[in-house]
């Protein structure tokens, strides 16, 4: 099979490990272009790994490049995805899809209407542990679904991120920044959401950096650091989620899933792996089991593998546009749902993602 041809806009924090899969890991893409509106930082990419360094006119002009992978900072998504797709190319996007709800549907409008793919992380779902949960569930292991608890609390990233500004801006804030692997791996094993309600606050209106680049600084907090959502599922369970960044330690677990016959506990949605385990009403223990999919090393970049034998077979891609559009309108109206009192009904809706086939390698995502 023919390799597609990838390029990467964006070399903050998150770009090594995509560098590292994208250029090793998967056997159906190549990797052939970095740029950054910092052209030093691509260039030091370069330097490192040997991978050509352009501007992002060059990178979008670049005729052999089918997929831009978007690794911006958030409030830059949207334009960068618009200009990936204006210029014919597929698109996938680090997570949030956009900061804002208009931009995300006009996204996936103008995606539709020229017949490009839109993708976006997270990824994860398509590891071994989140996969082998699907399994469980679609081969009726907890019987009908009946509840979804998730819990994603901590402090913040102030003390050991380099930047760590963006996260209290639009487009960060826990809901925005790590609700996306919560809600995508909802999804993906119960389906879309149809109505929601929530509650969110911010709790310190500054916070500061204790991590050593910027050692000191003060920064003003502006958007909800705790975020507290109902989900009414479609196919009738009722979830629970709380993301947080105004508490200092949780012996919660990330995620669980509880059915008429069974409870599932399910791997942090932010990794690729396990553990999976199961309690049935028939045991007095937790039992573990054993992974039904190969993928559960740190994949970050499956997503877009998984894009490239889309485009290849005329299929929808997994990770898809639609999928983190439903995200992003979910995570906004968690916090319109909170300012305004109400329940919200989401104005997007998409299909539950098609599991992965068993006995997949790290190194291969059809």
């Amino acid at each position: 099979m023919k390799k597609v041809k990838v390029g990467i806009i964006g070399c903050g924090n998150i770009s090594g490990i995509y560098i590292q899969n994208l250029s090793k890991k998967f056997y159906n893409i190549e990797l052939v272009a970095i740029a950054d509106k910092i052209i030093d930082r691509a260039k030091k990419v370069e330097e490192e790994h040997g991978i050509k360094a352009c501007s992002v006119d060059e990178i979008l002009a670049n005729p052999e490049i089918e997929i831009i992978v978007n690794l911006t900072t958030p409030e830059a998504h949207f334009e960068i995805n618009m200009a990936a797709l204006k210029a014919g190319k597929h698109v996938h996007c680090e997570k949030p899809l956009a900061v804002k709800r208009e931009d995300g549907e006009e996204t996936i409008r103008y995606a539709k209407e020229k017949g490009l793919l839109v993708g976006c992380a997270p990824d994860t779902f398509l590891g071994g542990g989140i996969q082998t949960c699907i399994k469980l569930i679609n081969d009726g292991w907890l019987g009908k679904p009946v509840a979804a608890t998730a819990f994603m609390m901590n402090h913040g990233h102030e003390s050991w991120h380099p930047d760590p500004e963006f996260y209290y801006k639009l487009g960060g804030g826990p809901m925005f920044d790590m609700g996306p692997y919560y809600l995508t791996a909802l999804i993906a094993m119960l389906g879309p959401v149809k109505r929601i309600c929530g509650s969110a606050a911010i709790s310190f209106p500054t916070r500061t950096i204790t991590s050593e680049k910027k050692y000191g600084t003060l920064v003003d907090v502006e958007v909800p650091t705790h975020v507290t959502g109902i989900m009414d599922f479609e196919c009738g369970a009722i979830g629970t989620i709380i993301t947080t960044f105004d508490v200092w330690a949780t012996s919660l677990p990330c995620i669980e899933i509880h059915g008429s016959e069974a409870s599932m506990s399910v791997p942090d949605p932010n990794t690729f792996g396990g553990p999976v385990r199961i309690k049935s009403h028939r045991s007095s223990e937790w039992c573990e089991i054993p992974l039904s999919h190969g993928l559960f090393e740190n994949s970050r970049g499956a997503g877009v593998s998984d894009m490239a034998n889309a485009i290849q077979t005329g299929r929808k891609n997994r990770a898809s546009g639609e999928l983190a559009y439903h995200v992003l309108d979910l995570m906004q109206g968690f916090h319109d749902a909170s300012k305004n009192g109400i329940y919200y009904a989401p104005v997007s809706n998409c299909e539950k993602p098609m599991a992965l086939d068993l006995g997949l390698t790290e190194h291969s995502v059809d």
